[in-house]
């Protein structure tokens, strides 16, 4: 019949909406924070996992740690486990006591708070940043 729609035709109808409608808005960690404390940014890939605190006031790099480091590559089997993103934020944390800092603000970047994020993120907890 021309114009009845069955409720799955309905269902791809709506689907279609959201899919056009694209990702919800969210303003991102560095907007929130304007002027206020250092961002601890995360960035995952397949094969590692790296961080960095950064200034976006004076827009330089305070302290990073990376799966990719020589000295990180000795010590660990895989650069993309749970147990490289931890000693990754624990380097992170060590690199950033020596610079003075504390207090950091975390941008997940857009990935899931599980996983090697979270190791991440618990590890740098453990080695005494703030967030």
């Amino acid at each position: 019949m021309i114009g009845f729609d069955t409720g799955l035709e309905q269902w791809h109808r709506q689907q279609n909406q959201k899919y056009r409608q694209g990702p919800a808005a969210r303003a991102p960690v560095w907007q929130k924070n304007p002027g206020g404390r250092l961002r601890l940014s995360v960035f995952r890939s397949g094969k590692n996992i790296s961080a960095q605190i950064i200034d976006d006031v004076k827009g330089v790099t305070i302290a990073s740690a990376s799966s990719i480091e020589a000295d990180m590559r000795d010590k660990l089997k895989k650069g993309s486990d749970v147990k490289a993103a931890s000693e990754v934020g624990k380097t992170l944390a060590e690199r950033a006591k020596k610079a003075g800092v504390t207090e950091v603000a975390f941008d997940r970047g857009g990935y899931i708070f599980h996983g090697r994020v979270k190791a991440l993120a618990e590890a740098a907890r453990e080695g005494g940043l703030k967030f």
